[in-house]
């Protein structure tokens, strides 16, 4: 019988040297898209698929997230003192239930793989999720809830891939996949394939479904690319005993880590919000008359 998909793996500790200066002193995933936190966005991925516990692996000078994802009593009792209570009621219901999220501190800075293998301890025997804060994924239906559906079928493990130019194939980590007998099934993954020899043109893109032989393969591995203990390497080794599936993401996806990306998400989300989308346009007119000072 599979097991439930009830945890989600959230590693947060990196440094954020794309957006420098601004994640000197502020952690990268509590940057803002519009007026909410891009953290905030992957946790609210992660609940409404289902997932009961969220485990986020941070480091130093990342305490500001612990005290976002808690109830500010401060703030609170001044809202609500100045009349403010609709906002008081948003920013509690925002705020995750007890016990449904935990943190623990990677204390190297070792890896992406590291990073999910420092929570092995929490996740437990079980399959999980593991989502990249960087990588906001925007669709009808969350990312991770159409991955748990393949998983609830199948079981085994799911990658989230999408379709990217072949001509900047070599920038990514790219799956190959054959046809199983019942869909596609990923046989290999290339860490950015010299260009021209990508065995495909559908690149991993940050929300993975895991079983947990995997914290095995993290344990023993050497570092790969970048002196790091990567987490494609362990996914390589997990190929030749369990099937690993690919869904293919159609909706939007934006890297929050880099500063095209992180400015085309506050666009895309700016664009959809009432009261943000007319002021956003207007600004786009007046740029576009030439009005850019």
């Amino acid at each position: 019988m599979k097991q439930k998909i009830r945890k989600a793996v959230i590693p947060v500790a990196g440094f954020g040297t794309r957006m420098l200066p601004a994640t000197k002193s502020i952690p990268k995933e509590l940057l803002t898209i519009v007026d909410r936190p891009v953290l905030d966005y992957i946790v609210a991925e992660a609940f409404a698929s289902g997932i009961e516990h969220i485990v986020m692996v941070t480091g130093r000078m990342k305490a500001a997230i612990e005290d976002h994802f808690d109830h500010a009593f401060e703030l609170d009792t001044s809202l609500r003192r100045n009349g403010k209570d609709a906002i008081a009621e948003a920013l509690s219901k925002d705020v995750p239930s007890v016990g449904a999220m935990s943190f623990v501190r990677q204390q190297e800075a070792k890896g992406l793989g590291h990073a999910v293998w420092s929570a092995r301890h929490i996740v437990g025997n079980e399959p999980f999720a593991v989502m990249l804060p960087d990588m906001l994924m925007v669709d009808s239906e969350p990312c991770l809830k159409s991955m748990i559906d393949i998983y609830d079928r199948h079981g085994g493990n799911v990658i989230a891939v999408e379709q990217v130019d072949p001509d900047l194939a070599h920038k990514f980590g790219i799956v190959s996949l054959a046809e199983g007998n019942d869909g596609p099934l990923i046989t290999g993954l290339v860490e950015k394939p010299a260009p021209g020899t990508a065995p495909s043109n559908l690149f991993i893109s940050g929300r993975y479904i895991l079983q947990p032989e995997v914290f095995s393969y993290l344990e023993s591995q050497k570092p790969g690319a970048g002196g790091e203990i990567q987490l494609t390497d362990a996914i390589i080794s997990l190929l030749g005993s369990q099937e690993i599936r690919p869904f293919e993401f159609s909706g939007r996806t934006f890297d929050c880590g880099s500063p095209a990306g992180f400015v085309g998400a506050n666009l895309h989300m700016a664009l959809g919000r009432d009261g943000v989308r007319e002021a956003v346009l207007e600004e786009i007119k007046l740029y576009e008359a030439g009005h850019r000072h």
